[in-house]
């Protein structure tokens, strides 16, 4: 598969992920929640490929991460 499908499916997904966000979150929450799980995905994916280090600060840390986004998500 090139690149530009793959990044045209990526693009299409992650815009529905924002939308659907958007139709229970103010705009600013729903960013925060968009980008915060986006980020930890694209990490999770360079260590399962091995592109990135796994270790435990960094798993911490990316769990702080999706709590933070959860946290959003429950004070709304």
């Amino acid at each position: 598969m090139s690149p530009a499908v793959v990044f045209g499916v990526a693009i299409l997904a992650g815009m529905g992920g924002l939308a659907f966000a958007m139709r229970d979150l103010p705009v600013g929450t729903a960013y925060a929640v968009w980008v915060g799980i986006g980020a930890v995905l694209t990490v999770v994916y360079a260590m399962v490929t091995g592109a990135e280090a796994v270790s435990v600060v960094k798993v911490l840390l990316l769990a702080g991460i999706i709590g933070c986004v959860a946290g959003l998500k429950f004070l709304h």
